[in-house]
């Protein structure tokens, strides 16, 4: 079995490409990065390393590596003759990596089994997407490929070593819709495949990454230096607990799960933020504002959610206040959001950033970017 993973990075790596090896694929890796590729191919093997409770090593063998940039007819070649394609690459990079796997899907011989294609990203949706850009103007090839969603959780943290190996947290959870594959689902032993997938996406994205996003920016805004910092600060642990309190009762409210299951795995995910062997930063982990700020992200749908259904959102407002305090100048989309706290009234803002436009959590959000913009030029 043979799995193509675009995204050699750390999650890459880390966790799919790992899930992958243990379930008895050859792993291709194809990336951008010119280094990251040829330190890969320099090595045999490479070693993801599990920090917490259950801490152990993973040594990974039977890899291959290929620079999509200046070889893309191998990866085109690779992907033909793959079982399996997942990428790890952010939801803004999806429109950059669809040709190839179109071209691939073209290369693939018509009477070859459907090939498996699985966005592993922090997004709704991730695969519905990927398949709309593969397929813009080639529907011809859609009998050549299932796309599946999934939802992916695995904290990476910022690596301190050089080279590929890799250092994780100890948990992990890889859910798939197994409902586009009629029963012929690829074998991933520790993925978990289930019949209705946004429940557990919806779990996953309100409470890890919200909770997660929660932390770097109101701990960026106390000046805290790592994740753990900020957590252990009072005022950043009540704003994260009221957060997830709120997405708490959206989740409860809106998919039916038990209170008493939810509230261990919020106690579960608020452990792993604080596990001091995940060193982590604000700065690194509040990157790209703008994305995360937008209507289907985080805060805002949660919020809207809540909005919708008579529950609170002040928490999630607040944590959107905060968002907006994030200036970071290394980061691209922190630089355009304080240049448009700069030059667009509120309302504007709040309309093109968060797409919301009227009602009661509009004017809430409005407040905030109205208090962040005083907060400049104070």
């Amino acid at each position: 079995m043979k799995a193509v993973h675009i995204g050699a990075g750390n999650i890459g790596r880390g966790f799919i490409g790992l899930v992958l090896h243990e379930a008895g694929y050859e792993v291709v890796y194809a990336d951008v990065n010119a280094d990251l590729i040829g330190a890969l191919q320099a090595v045999d093997t490479y070693t993801v390393h599990e920090v917490g409770p259950s801490a152990k090593s993973h040594v990974v063998d039977r890899f291959r590596a290929i620079n999509s940039a200046t070889h893309e007819d191998e990866v085109v070649q690779e992907i033909a003759t793959a079982d399996v394609v997942t990428c790890a690459v952010g939801p803004n990079v999806l429109r950059f990596i669809a040709p190839v796997i179109r071209k691939g899907l073209a290369a693939r011989p018509a009477d070859a089994p459907k090939l498996a294609v699985m966005a592993c990203e922090n997004a709704i949706g991730a695969s519905d997407t990927l398949k709309g850009l593969v397929l813009d103007g080639a529907e011809e090839l859609a009998d050549r490929a299932v796309f599946a969603n999934t939802a992916v959780d695995r904290i990476v943290p910022e690596q301190a070593v050089e080279g590929v190996d890799v250092t994780v947290e100890d948990f992990f959870e890889w859910t798939i819709d197994r409902t586009p594959f009629d029963g012929a689902e690829p074998r991933i032993p520790a993925a978990h495949f289930v019949d209705d997938l946004e429940p557990y996406i919806e779990r996953k994205l309100f409470t890890v990454n919200t909770g997660h996003a929660t932390i770097a920016y109101h701990g960026f805004v106390a000046g805290a230096t790592n994740m753990q910092d900020a957590l252990a600060l009072p005022a950043v642990a009540a704003e994260v607990e009221a957060v997830l309190g709120e997405t708490s009762r959206v989740l409860v409210s809106q998919f039916g799960f038990s209170e008493d299951d939810h509230a261990e795995y919020v106690a579960t995910t608020l452990s792993r933020f604080a596990n001091r062997d995940l060193p982590d930063q604000p700065a690194r982990v509040g990157r790209q504002p703008l994305r995360k700020l937008s209507a289907k992200e985080r805060f805002v749908r949660p919020a809207s959610e809540a909005a919708a259904a008579g529950l609170s959102y002040d928490a999630l407002v607040r944590a959107i206040g905060a968002a907006l305090r994030f200036d970071f100048e290394a980061d691209q989309e922190s630089v355009e959001l304080q240049q448009k706290l700069a030059t667009l009234d509120a309302e504007t803002l709040t309309r093109e950033v968060t797409g919301l436009d009227g009602g009661a959590l509009y004017a809430a959000v409005v407040a905030e970017v109205e208090q962040a913009q005083a907060a400049r030029t104070a």
